[in-house]
């Protein structure tokens, strides 16, 4: 048998499956393990499942030695992966794309009804005894149809937002480094869609060319009345910046899933109401999750019994 790490906890059935081929050493703890202690369970190990906010670097394989044949993410995103060093020492990197794309569509527009229709601002009401009833001009958000919503990215994800935009009556551009050319959307360069759009939801995988793809010049160029949405790789977003939109009413709001520094976010954010901010929920359902879970155990023991992997990153 092969020895395994698990960096954090899985659905037991997915890791029932995995003990039964291999040792399982699975980290069960509330919290990440550290750099040290990750570099230490690793060696020896022929396989590491690592969840998000496990970064497998340079450092971390060098630490496995030449034991480790595959290393499984449990996330389509893979810049907590130094992919290309691990190809050149021979190491399988895998991810989950597919499974969870439903769910981050579904959470997406989640995000655009909350922060255009002022739920989360409304239940603080609320919830503070503040509310003196119904008024006729009372807390208006904004309406979807007939405005464009602005899909920065041409994957899965991004499609699978485009998509559901029809029924809320929306026409949709999207930003890509090609035409995806998917049924009634428009292509639009980013410099177009900017400016153009009601609301901008990210759907691009973190990237040296992506960090701060929206900084303070960005926001500037956005319509007043424009929403930003983030449901990526917090470092898309320069987070400072984005305050400051939104404390200057440059933008009229923004919903955010992911941060810059997860799981701290910036204080200036915090004490917005024009920002809805919610904890990585993206994929957070139990039926995705199990099934992200599933894909990346099936990668591993594919690997390991000598057998190409199911969804590698190449």
């Amino acid at each position: 048998m092969s020895a395994v790490l698990v960096t954090r906890r899985l659905p037991g059935a997915s890791v029932a499956r995995l003990a039964a081929h291999h040792d399982v050493d699975l980290h069960a703890g509330e919290l990440p393990l550290s750099h040290e202690e990750l570099h230490e369970r690793l060696e020896g190990k022929a396989g590491v499942v690592v969840l998000l906010g496990g970064r497998i670097d340079r450092a971390a394989i060098d630490a496995a030695g030449p034991s480790l044949k595959i290393i499984a993410n449990v996330a389509v995103g893979y810049d907590n992966l130094d992919v290309a060093y691990a190809a050149s020492k021979g190491i399988v990197c895998t991810n989950t794309p597919d499974v969870l794309t439903d769910a981050t569509a579904d959470l997406t527009w989640a995000l655009i009804l909350g922060i255009t229709r002022r739920l989360g601002e409304g239940e603080r009401m609320l919830r503070a005894g503040a509310w003196k009833g119904w008024g006729f001009d009372f807390m208006l958000g904004s309406g979807l149809g007939g405005k464009l919503l602005g899909i920065v990215g041409g994957g899965r994800i991004g499609r699978a937002v485009a998509m559901r935009a029809a029924a809320f009556g929306m026409r949709v551009g999207v930003s890509s480094r090609r035409d995806p050319q998917w049924p009634g959307v428009e292509f639009l360069p980013l410099e177009r869609l900017i400016p153009s759009a009601d609301i901008l939801s990210l759907h691009v995988p973190l990237t040296p060319e992506t960090r701060h793809l929206v900084d303070r010049t960005a926001l500037t160029r956005m319509k007043r009345s424009a929403y930003l949405i983030n449901t990526t790789r917090g470092a898309v977003v320069d987070e400072g910046a984005l305050a400051w939109a939104l404390k200057e009413h440059l933008i009229a709001g923004a919903a955010l899933d992911v941060y810059e520094r997860e799981p701290e976010v910036h204080p200036d954010l915090l004490g917005l109401e024009n920002v809805l901010l919610s904890p990585h929920l993206g994929s957070a359902t139990r039926e995705t999750r199990t099934a992200m879970a599933d894909l990346a155990i099936d990668n591993v023991l594919a690997v390991l019994g000598g057998h190409p992997a199911l969804t590698p990153i190449r």
